[in-house]
């Protein structure tokens, strides 16, 4: 049944996390420390959100190595994320990472012996086909910054997928815990495998200026926070179709600001080639499962 609350709810959440790859863009400070930041703060906030709620934080036996593992695939998820946002530009990044609908299918066409529907089975060599138009006519004249960007894009798309996989296992093990306890675990997680690795790759915490603690709390608070509740308040109660397409707005309108807000330089067979990725990604994204996702694509 259509919910008009739920609805409102999810596009606006897809239409904040839209802006994500933008905030990682304008914010001047490294990859990994604004991931940091982002979990950090976000993860704070949710715990004190817990707190006030009152919700139960205790899992069941084996939640927290589960909790590690799924919070350590987020924060890779950010690193390579983040990374192919400087390189490519935060349209194509998110396009790419959105390629975790085939990942997950794959992992259940392979582990889980599951049948591949007719839509993914036209959503494969869609995709291919778009991601050949975007990157394969002119791979031999990319830079190969380009290509690490590509391909970081790419390592997003299976770091994202492991992290629902073990997501999926830790709120399975959680036994009735608040599921907001559950990702501000995971959240914290993140920020402290993140703080680490800020460390070994010999970068530094400090923030600029004001303008960049603006925002990378903007980051936390509109994406880690805001955008994440209105999602999964929303989307269970859609259809497929429904969450599948309005899901499409975050990567679409990237892209799009990518182009308006960086004067991205973009062919007419680079936006067919993405037009087409995009096609393919909502095939993927409803065709996969007779159920509604279980998140946004990419946060």
């Amino acid at each position: 049944m259509r919910d008009p609350g739920a609805l409102i709810r999810v596009a606006l959440g897809a239409v904040l996390l839209s802006f994500a790859p933008v905030l990682v863009r304008v914010a001047n400070v490294g990859p990994t420390p604004a991931g940091f930041y982002r979990m950090a703060v976000g993860g704070v906030i949710l715990a004190g959100l817990v707190v006030v709620r009152r919700g139960r934080w205790r899992g069941a036996r084996g939640y927290l190595p589960i909790a590690v593992v799924s919070g350590a695939c987020f924060a890779a998820d950010l690193a390579f994320w983040h990374r192919s946002i400087h390189l490519v530009g935060p349209g194509l990044a998110t396009i790419l990472a959105n390629f975790q609908v085939f990942v997950l299918a794959g992992f259940g066409i392979v582990m889980l012996k599951e049948h591949a529907s007719p839509r993914l089975l036209v959503a494969i060599p869609l995709a291919v086909a778009g991601l050949f138009l975007v990157f394969g006519i002119e791979w031999g004249t990319l830079d190969m910054a380009y290509r690490w960007g590509v391909a970081f894009g790419l390592l997003t798309a299976v770091s994202y997928a492991s992290y629902l996989l073990t997501l999926r296992l830790a709120r399975q093990r959680a036994e009735g815990a608040d599921v907001m306890a559950t990702v501000a675990t995971l959240s914290l997680v993140s920020a402290v495998i993140l703080a680490v690795a800020v460390r070994l790759e010999g970068e530094s915490f400090a923030i600029p200026s004001g303008g960049t603690a603006g925002i990378l709390l903007a980051y936390a608070v509109l994406i880690q926070v805001i955008a994440w509740v209105l999602l999964s308040s929303g989307l269970r109660r859609l259809a497929a179709s429904q969450a599948g397409l309005l899901l499409l707005l975050q990567p679409t309108l990237a892209f799009v600001w990518d182009i308006v807000m960086f004067q991205r330089p973009t062919s007419a067979i680079e936006l067919v080639g993405a037009l087409l990725t995009l096609g393919a990604i909502y095939l993927g994204l409803t065709g996969a499962r007779q159920q509604q996702p279980s998140g946004p694509q990419q946060a």
